[in-house]
């Protein structure tokens, strides 16, 4: 991944998480790696009762690598890593769910502009 691609995603992220603040979201973790598995969950968050693991993708309104939507960039392959990263962070947390806590994999994709603003947020509630 080249360095501009990683200012880029490093940038979508503190603005979802910003966002999703505002919105009233908890903000538990922030580019969570386990120890024990291969991967990271971008971002991780409590939206009411729902402990809900974030997704983001950001592009370049300049890009023209990838999928129509960044959004669409979350295939089959990243759905079953996520799931095993998220599987692996609750295990290390100790995380006890309760019953009542909804888990969710929502994925938001964002399009920023040269000067970094966003252009076009898509957040998929319950993508997966």
């Amino acid at each position: 991944m080249t360095v501009a691609r990683q200012r880029t995603g490093r940038l979508g992220e503190e603005l979802v998480a910003a966002r999703l603040a505002r919105q009233g979201w908890t903000v538990v973790d922030r580019n969570a790696r386990p120890p024990d598995v291969r991967g990271e969950i971008d971002i991780v968050a409590l939206d009411g009762d729902a402990l809900v693991f974030v997704e983001v993708k950001a592009r370049r309104t300049s890009s023209v690598v990838g999928p129509e939507t960044p959004a669409l960039a979350v295939d089959a392959r990243k759905r079953a890593r996520l799931r095993g990263v998220a599987a692996a962070w609750l295990r290390g947390r100790g995380y006890d769910v309760p019953r009542h806590r909804e888990l969710r994999f929502d994925v938001v994709g964002l399009r920023l502009d040269a000067g970094g603003r966003v252009v076009d947020y898509e957040h998929l509630r319950a993508a997966f």
